[in-house]
């Protein structure tokens, strides 16, 4: 097998790896989804894969966990993340990598947070409510950001040893002398 092949087979394993590790028993919100979507953005680059992998990870775990009714919330804060992560992540390093991780974490707090209060009747549709419902709302960032720190050191981290171990699957392998 070619060795860019190679590669991006290992790249989407770990993408659709880490969307199956939100299948086993977890602390609320630490999960791999942010570092799933930086590591696809940084690693797949900008092209339409770099969305459709982790977005075809996340469907296929929420066909198992079920859907709710902030699900556009959800993989909108996901795109928005493969966003960050190309802005961010065209070079990479570990405070890039962590930096990367915390905005996103960010980000998907305000926007899922922002669809609970827009789209349920748990809290006021007031700026009181939309207040009460980020608050509430504390406990579960920070096992998000907790959760994307550690999936992005492991997901970065992982790729980095391999890519040291075993050439082949750099993104970029030198000239071979003729």
């Amino acid at each position: 097998m070619p060795a860019m092949n190679s590669r991006l087979l290992v790249l989407v394993a770990a993408i659709v790896a880490a969307a199956a590790l939100r299948l086993v028993p977890h602390p609320p919100n630490f999960t791999p989804v942010g570092a799933m979507a930086l590591f696809s953005a940084a690693t797949l680059g900008r092209r339409p894969l770099a969305f459709v992998a982790p977005f075809a990870a996340m469907l296929l775990s929420d066909a198992v966990l079920g859907f709710h009714a902030s699900m556009p919330f959800v993989y909108l804060g996901l795109a928005l993340t493969v966003v960050v992560g190309w802005l961010a992540l065209q070079r990479r390093s570990a405070i890039r990598v962590g930096l990367a991780a915390l905005a996103s974490s960010v980000l998907f707090f305000l926007i899922t947070n922002f669809g609970v209060w827009a789209i349920g009747g748990m809290y006021p549709q007031t700026l009181g409510g939309l207040a009460a419902c980020y608050v509430a709302g504390i406990p579960f960032f920070q096992n998000s950001v907790a959760g994307d720190l550690f999936y992005a050191a492991v997901m970065f981290g992982g790729l980095a040893l391999l890519e040291r171990a075993v050439p082949a699957l750099r993104a970029e392998a030198a000239p071979q002398p003729a």
